[in-house]
């Protein structure tokens, strides 16, 4: 009995620690970001030639958060970058279906991990929203925005520039 209760234990913890496929498809591996905000940056980007351009921008709303309120944003498997607070960061992506990952803080929930997808076309650009939610858990939501909504609050926020940490 006490063998079997330990494989179950051991089956189940190893099944924790793997991935949904859906989140290898559009998160990156474990990594953290230092976040810097440059408050003079409020310009927009057009789409690379051959290109589309997503913009991803962070609003806490009335959410008060205790430290940075920070987002991790995957794109296809790897991080494009990190949010903290109110702020917004573009990447310039290929034509074709796109899988995006919103994630808080280092542990795996499903509450701390946003997912969307879309099909980008050439010349076009793209606004997600990413918004922390305050209830019993911490929830977060990833969403397109309406592109005027964007472009107000692109003008509000500062610019996220982030680094991998090493």
């Amino acid at each position: 009995m006490r063998i079997l209760l330990v494989l179950m234990v051991a089956a189940v913890s190893t099944f924790a620690q793997e991935q949904p496929a859906v989140m290898t498809a559009a998160c990156g591996p474990k990594e953290s970001f230092e976040v810097k905000l440059d408050q003079s940056q409020h310009t927009l980007a057009q789409a690379d030639p051959g290109k589309a351009r997503i913009y991803f921008v962070q609003d806490t709303g009335a959410v008060n958060c205790l430290g940075s309120c920070g987002a991790k944003i995957g794109l296809d498997g790897a991080w494009a970058g990190a949010n903290k607070g109110n702020s917004y960061f573009s990447v310039s992506v290929e034509p074709g279906e796109h899988h995006l990952c919103a994630r808080m803080g280092p542990q795996l929930s499903p509450h701390t991990v946003a997912l969307a997808h879309f099909t980008a076309e050439a010349g076009k650009v793209y606004y997600f929203r990413v918004r922390p939610f305050a209830a019993k858990d911490q929830l977060l939501n990833i969403e397109p925005i309406d592109s005027d909504e964007a472009k107000f609050l692109i003008a509000s926020y500062p610019l996220s520039e982030s680094h991998s940490k090493p």
